[in-house]
């Protein structure tokens, strides 16, 4: 199984500026490779990979400095673009300004990488043109290098090696019929539907304060000024500590969820979508952009998709099966008795049911983790539904649709006109029974380098 090691590397000062160099070439390929696909694209051929690493040869040729770095390395920049372009399109991939983008470089070639270990906190890896770099041993690299990626983030180097740690998939969870739901938001990171609340603060009352004097900096500082670039990097230093926290607490608590349940129940959350800017065009403002800028602030900081990618790596090492679900009222339907309606939702942590005769009451991240548990573990229909409403139409479906298992609730949550609930017309539905354990393996590739 692939799967990333990561590591702080300690470069000298020559080794620093010859990364440096490198990354400065990738990113003066990759920009010159992308202007002439879209060149090509406008009049309407187009241009793979081939042909540039070909033109490539040539520039080394014809530009001496080009021949600094690597062949294999400014080809695997080639070999990158062409796959952005492929996937996102030619004119949707970004360009690389050295303002906006991270430093970074990859040896696709793992038989040219050698590692030794110096002792016990140091070790060391041998890479083209660059020599044995010094890094800190933090983990066993625990398999077969397969690749290398040399990046810089907060003021320093690290080493990504692609790795073959020759696990495989279990079969079977340990714990089969083991399910759980999980709630993300803005006040706890995650609450799963057993009543467990995991969360953490991922900076300090100190960090804080020291951030907001930094901005104030940088507003009186004096844009190209070398002052102006110290705290730049202050303040990536901060954010880069909040960002390793933030990934710890993810991978934390993904392993210790996939550890204890073979299956997974996530919102479909389209976390991109949900932090966009709400400030609109000079035409048509947007309003309420500084309360959405709050939002989106705090659905980053919580990391919501972070951790949805640390459980899907977790799960493939115990066979967990993650499943995404359409979030549509999760969070105002009651998991005891199926009512939906706004009044459900007292306060940001309450949850009481207003159908007579239920009164169900509980703590409102929780109810959604169960609704959420409810909606993923039913069986799938022959229509894509799940199976506790009837399907209007017997087609085969490409997969689980995520509808709603309720009746009378649209599927979208919007635009669908509402029927009457069983509440309204006299009548007590169902509850849902537990999920039962579907026998599936995670079809997941990931690239971690």
């Amino acid at each position: 199984m692939l799967t990333g090691r990561r590591y702080r590397l300690e470069v000298t000062a020559g080794q620093a500026a010859q990364c440096q160099e490198f990354a400065d070439m990738c990113r003066s390929v990759w920009n010159i490779g992308l202007e002439q696909r879209r060149a090509y694209r406008r009049r309407g051929a187009w241009m793979n990979y081939v042909p540039q690493a070909g033109e490539l040869a040539d520039a080394k040729r014809e530009h001496g400095w080009l021949k600094a770095a690597p062949s294999h390395v400014l080809q695997q920049t080639l070999r990158d673009l062409d796959r952005a372009c492929r996937d996102h399109g030619t004119f949707k991939v970004r360009w690389r300004s050295k303002a906006r983008w991270s430093p970074s470089f990859r040896f696709p070639a793992g038989s040219l990488i050698t590692v030794e270990r110096l002792g016990r906190k140091w070790g060391r890896v041998k890479l083209p043109k660059l020599g044995w770099v010094r890094f800190r041993w933090s983990r066993p690299l625990g398999g077969e290098i397969r690749s290398a990626t040399v990046s810089r983030r907060s003021g320093h180097w690290f080493v990504s090696f692609l790795v073959d740690d020759q696990a495989v998939t279990p079969q079977r969870h340990a714990m089969a019929d083991t399910s759980v739901g999980i709630d993300r938001g803005v006040k706890t990171a995650a609450v799963t539907s057993d009543g467990d609340f995991h969360d953490r603060a991922f900076i300090t009352p100190g960090e804080t304060a020291r951030y907001r004097r930094l901005q104030q900096r940088l507003a009186r500082s004096e844009r190209g000024s070398t002052n102006r670039a110290k705290v730049i990097a202050a303040m990536n230093a901060v954010m880069g500590r909040v960002s390793d926290r933030r990934a710890d607490f993810c991978a934390q608590t993904a392993s210790r969820i996939v550890a204890k349940n073979a299956l997974v129940v996530l919102e479909d959350l389209k976390t991109r979508n949900m932090t966009a800017s709400a400030s609109g065009t000079p035409a048509e403002p947007g309003r309420q952009v500084a309360q959405k800028r709050g939002l989106n602030r705090a659905i980053l900081y919580k990391g919501w998709h972070r951790l949805e990618l640390s459980l899907i790596s977790a799960a493939r090492y115990t066979g967990t099966v993650v499943v995404k679900v359409n979030p549509a009222y999760t969070s105002q339907r009651c998991s005891a008795c199926g009512l939906v309606t706004e009044g459900n939702r007292e306060s940001q942590a309450v949850f009481r049911c207003k159908a007579s005769g239920c009164g169900h009451a509980e703590h409102a991240d929780v109810n959604a983790a169960k609704n959420i548990r409810h909606a993923g573990g039913q069986p799938v229909s022959a229509c894509g539904d799940l199976g506790t409403s009837r399907s209007v139409k017997q087609e085969p479906v490409s997969r689980a649709t995520g509808r709603t298992p309720y009746r009378g609730i649209p599927a979208s949550g919007r635009g669908g006109r509402q029927r009457r609930s069983d509440a309204q017309r006299g009548t007590s539905p169902a509850r849902l029974p537990d999920a039962p354990h579907r026998e599936m393996r995670p079809c997941v590739d990931l690239n971690l380098a």
